[in-house]
């Protein structure tokens, strides 16, 4: 079983339904649910994804998202160790504030991989990550 932490896109690909984007997560998914792979994100994935329903008014939207969020993912709060780890990774100005606290919920939850669709962070080292792929060379 692998630790395997998504970026906020892979979700709205997930939801949103249609593209190849979509598609290769799903794909994604299945495999992982075949392994038995543990699926992690942050709280601030779960705010990101909350944002679209809540600007349309859709609060039925956001129920479903939360659920299926909340059912199928173990959500990592960005909390005092996180913060530090944010700190750490902050100082490398290339990366910008959100994607230094999903990468920081990253490394404390010891991921084995991250995966995201920002082709920029898979270039970057975090300790308590082993991994950080973008979702076209993710595994399957």
């Amino acid at each position: 079983m692998s630790r395997i932490f998504w970026d906020t896109n892979l979700y709205i690909y997930l939801f949103q339904g249609s593209s190849r984007s979509s598609q290769r997560v799903a794909e994604i998914r299945d495999a992982m649910n075949q392994r038995g792979d543990q699926l992690l994100t942050s709280a601030l994935t779960m705010g990101e994804v909350l944002a679209g329903p809540a600007r349309g008014k859709r609060s039925d939207l956001s129920r479903q998202y939360e659920k299926a969020i909340t059912q199928t993912s173990v959500l990592i709060p960005f909390d005092l160790e996180a913060a530090r780890v944010f700190a750490d990774i902050r100082t490398d100005r290339a990366i910008k504030p959100p994607d230094a606290i999903q990468l920081a919920c990253a490394s404390v939850a010891k991921s084995d991989m991250f995966i995201t669709n920002d082709d920029r962070l898979s270039r970057k080292k975090i300790p308590g990550i082993h991994f950080i792929v973008p979702l076209e060379r993710a595994f399957l």
